[in-house]
């Protein structure tokens, strides 16, 4: 099944009589159970690309569909449901609110949606990512391995199709960076789709398929090995 389809996606933008073309004519898919990197230089497009699959802007031209829906010109309420019901997000700077529990940061986004998880989703999820028995420490106190293991938690707690992981291991050791894509790995086994932006090659390596930016172009798509 296919979680991310973009066709020939263009993102423009106006700079005084100049026009900007963030995104030039991109097109790829990524599956169900696929983790797939995309690298490319600072200005490639990367951060335009990754804020059009969040759902956070909209396209200039293209169509860009989520889990099957067409997200291409859907108004900021449509995208938030889309984004909500769908998409988890793991970041580099993990974004955890230090002075709550390793559980209040995990349960945050309930708040968001308005519902509360149960107590068994919450705890199977802490024990999955080694975090069970750190349930009630200030997230504070952890550490950064930890850290982004809560936000990797954080981000499954709603069960979302697709997780979209902005530099996940740019703080972190070589160590617990390949304890991170272990992780990753086995929620690829779960049907997860993981679309992962990064500088670090080495993590590129170990996705399914490498996309290569360029001037708002995808200028390579190949299988992760030839990376090696």
């Amino acid at each position: 099944m296919k979680i991310i389809e973009a066709i020939d996606l263009k993102k423009y933008y106006t700079r005084g009589i100049e026009t900007v073309k963030a995104l030039d004519g991109v097109n790829f898919e990524i599956s169900a159970g696929e983790i797939v990197a995309i690298v490319g230089p600072s200005g490639s497009g990367k951060t335009t690309l990754m804020n059009l699959i969040s759902c956070l802007d909209n396209a200039t031209q293209g169509v860009l569909k989520i889990n099957g829906t067409d997200v291409t010109h859907l108004k900021e309420a449509q995208l938030i449901k889309i984004r909500r019901e769908n998409i988890g997000f793991i970041f580099q700077q993990f974004y955890l609110i230090p002075t709550l529990t390793v559980k209040e940061n995990i349960e945050l986004p309930s708040i968001f949606a308005n519902k509360k998880f149960p107590a068994e989703i919450i705890n199977n999820t802490l024990k999955q990512l080694g975090l069970a028995g750190k349930e009630n420490l200030p997230v504070k106190m952890l550490n950064s391995g930890d850290k982004q293991r809560v936000s990797i938690a954080r981000a499954l707690i709603d069960s979302p199709r697709l997780i979209i992981a902005d530099e996940p291991t740019g703080k972190l050791e070589n160590k617990v960076r390949d304890e991170i894509l272990v992780i990753f790995k086995e929620l690829a086994k779960r049907g997860i789709a993981i679309f992962i932006a990064t500088h670090d090659l080495e993590l590129a390596a170990n996705a399914d398929r490498i996309i290569h930016l360029q001037d708002g172009k995808i200028v390579s798509k190949a299988e992760s090995d030839l990376y090696e």
